[in-house]
């Protein structure tokens, strides 16, 4: 998939919607390392991203590596978080999870850039006071 745009072409919201609605439904690999759960802690004004275990199987599936069982993807999953990340801003977030080298919780590049999107949706939401849900 090729979704390549003149950078002189102005397009408009919807255009840069639809683009980003086709480019959600692409395949991509798994972390190995895990999966976050981004929320916000509104009465400490916290964008807080929880780490998750996983194993993923010889499909791509991200398995729970105690049961061995697939992690639904809606629904309520009760699991206890491996680590915890607390942040003010999308980026003291990024630099407390990305650059720290004892915070090894990142296999994939596109995780990561996944990853900083969301917590700068999740700031923009912590201080304009719109709900945030994780994409």
């Amino acid at each position: 998939m090729t979704i390549i745009q003149d950078s002189m072409t102005p397009i408009s919201f919807e255009a840069a919607q639809r683009i980003d609605t086709k480019l959600s439904n692409r395949f991509i690999e798994l972390d190995k390392k895990g999966y976050f759960l981004i929320y916000l802690d509104r009465d400490q004004g916290l964008i807080c991203a929880d780490l998750y275990s996983n194993t993923i199987d010889d499909q791509g599936i991200a398995c729970d590596p105690e049961t061995g069982e697939p992690l639904p993807c809606v629904g309520k999953v009760i699991r206890r978080s491996v680590l915890q990340f607390q942040g003010r801003t999308a980026k003291a977030l990024c630099v407390e999870i990305f650059e720290k080298p004892e915070n090894d919780v990142i296999s994939r590049l596109e995780h990561a850039a996944y990853l900083g999107r969301e917590f700068v949706r999740a700031e923009i939401c912590l201080y304009s006071g719109d709900e945030y849900v994780q994409d």
